[in-house]
């Protein structure tokens, strides 16, 4: 599940915080629920109407003792490390390219482990190198369509990697199939394919 929090300093006021952009705590639409609410210090939740322009669902403010902002997006991570967490377990083609993923699965949100999993699974770029698909047609998820034989082709690895996630969104995560075990009948028909690629998030959660 993803979860959000955010520590402030104690001379932030609940009434500034409306002012403040999302870009300004380098998040993007983490939820669209406009059932978010803030909870402050104290345990008093206020109504988040007033805030839904943040789009962040759970958002729980707490006083933080260096005074120094901290926006935990995932799994009680900064999008800094959780980009560098991902990060650890990319090679080859899409060395580096965690922060590409965490952006767009807590767009959309889809868990970042599972997406990065499955990126993995499907491609070998974390192994000896990524499958000819990924490396000559930027395609990350094994997306049929056309460009690439069978396959569909994306114009770089960031599209690719933006359209994998996409596609996992729109045809599993908007349908309610929101784990490994509910995804896998529809993505894959190997009955190992769950167990493999929750193995991969094993890996990617403990790296």
């Amino acid at each position: 599940m993803i979860s959000s929090g955010l520590l402030l300093s104690d001379t932030t006021r609940m009434t500034n915080f409306n002012n403040l952009s999302i870009e300004e705590f380098n998040i993007k639409n983490l939820a669209t629920s406009t059932n978010s609410y803030i909870k402050s210090t104290n345990n008093t939740e206020t109504n988040s109407t007033e805030y839904n322009d943040l789009l962040v669902n759970n958002l729980s403010m707490q006083t933080a003792e260096s005074g120094v902002y901290r926006v935990e997006v995932f799994d009680g991570l900064t999008m800094d490390e959780l980009a560098e967490k991902l990060n650890r377990s990319l090679k080859n083609d899409i060395a580096g390219k965690g922060y590409t993923i965490a952006s767009k699965c807590l767009e959309l949100g889809v868990d970042p482990y599972v997406a990065t999993a499955i990126i993995l699974h499907e491609t070998g770029c974390g192994q000896s190198s990524c499958s000819h698909i990924a490396r000559t047609c930027y395609n990350f998820g094994g997306q049929k369509g056309s460009g690439c034989g069978a396959y569909q082709r994306f114009a770089s690895v960031d599209d690719g990697l933006n359209g994998m996630i996409s596609n996992l969104y729109r045809n599993f995560y908007s349908k309610g199939l929101t784990t490994v075990e509910t995804i896998a009948p529809r993505y894959a028909e190997s009955p190992t394919w769950p167990a493999k690629i929750n193995g991969y998030v094993a890996r990617i959660r403990a790296a």
